[in-house]
């Protein structure tokens, strides 16, 4: 198991990572072509199939264990009015989580996923990064190490979600550090802000730009512009990628939270799926950069993972015809 307890523990997994399993996924592609259709004509469900048979080394994968965890996390920078709703909501949204409330518990449920919710020091914010870290070196590593205990044997796929009043904020810091363009680019409305609220809000994370401009490393852009809840998606996302584990991401948090880290080593998102474009303008421009193609285009952006757990549907389609159809041998039908 990948475990976080030193910088340079978390240094040298982004430094080495493992490849997919090539044999798996040569011997999916080898079924795929004796499958009853004609060659492509499932599109990106074959495309699909392939990327899950290298990344769990089986030329049949199935999701016998697929699960969304969300992690939970509050902002010092939200007391700056970047949000549309008070930080005490973080806390509020969880309790509806444990009480099976919430839109990620249905969606979870109807995609058959786990649902594992994970509240990160609620209590206690981050820092407000316009002008101070928002995390202490200790305290990141204990968030990268939080996400990274997620990760345990037998899962076949993992879907990040997230819960933070005030989290795209530091979210589109994250990524205007990571791949310029400064707050005008990727600021958005997130929990529906507008006119001077917005205004406030690409402010905070212009001046938490400036406080940070020394923070070049994939750790301290980390640990100084994000939060609790991103800093645990980026160890879960990490320690997966070393279990083999493959990840469907949600939408604008989840991708900011890879920032960072693909910035400094691109081939962090190999073992990611995108599982929708989200309605955050900032969204379309993240997934360029990442150089992921997203499943769905529905205009969500309400996070918690809930549009990867709607495109979860899309991957289970995508296996059960790459698994239960016949070949042509098996099913009597002349090949072209």
């Amino acid at each position: 198991m990948t475990r976080f307890t030193s910088v340079a523990d978390f240094d040298a997994a982004l430094a080495a990572l493992p490849p997919a399993d090539d044999a798996a996924r040569a011997a999916a592609a080898g079924r795929q072509a004796r499958l009853t259709k004609p060659a492509g004509s499932l599109g990106r469900l074959e495309e699909i199939a392939l990327f899950m048979a290298g990344w769990r080394g089986d030329p049949r994968p199935r999701l016998d264990d697929a699960r969304v965890v969300v992690f939970a996390g509050n902002h010092g920078v939200a007391a700056r009015g970047v949000s549309a709703f008070p930080p005490s909501v973080t806390a509020q949204m969880v309790a509806n989580f444990a009480a099976g409330g919430a839109a990620i518990n249905a969606l979870a449920d109807a995609a058959g996923l786990s649902l594992t919710v994970v509240p990160l020091t609620l209590e206690l914010p981050t820092g407000d990064i316009t002008h101070e870290a928002a995390m202490s070196e200790a305290e990141c590593l204990d968030a990268l190490d939080a996400g990274a205990t997620a990760v345990t044997a037998g899962i076949d796929l993992l879907v990040p979600g997230e819960m933070g009043i005030g989290n795209t904020t530091p979210a589109a810091a994250l990524c205007a550090a990571s791949f310029d363009g400064g707050a005008a680019a990727w600021v958005g409305p997130g929990t529906g802000v507008a006119g001077a609220a917005l205004v406030a809000k690409r402010e905070a994370i212009d001046a938490a730009l400036a406080c940070h401009a020394d923070a070049t490393s994939a750790f301290e852009r980390l640990r100084r512009l994000g939060g609790r809840e991103i800093a645990a998606i980026a160890g879960m996302v990490l320690a997966a990628r070393h279990a083999r584990v493959p990840v469907l991401l949600d939408g604008f948090i989840t991708g900011a939270a890879l920032a960072p880290l693909a910035a400094a080593q691109p081939r962090i998102v190999d073992h990611c799926l995108a599982g929708h474009v989200s309605g955050e303008p900032g969204h379309a421009r993240l997934l360029d950069r990442l150089g992921l193609r997203p499943l769905l285009a529905l205009d969500m952006r309400l996070g918690e993972a809930s549009g990867a757990a709607v495109a979860a549907g899309v991957v289970r389609a995508a296996l059960a015809a790459h698994d239960r159809m016949a070949t042509f041998d098996q099913a009597g039908v002349s090949e072209a």
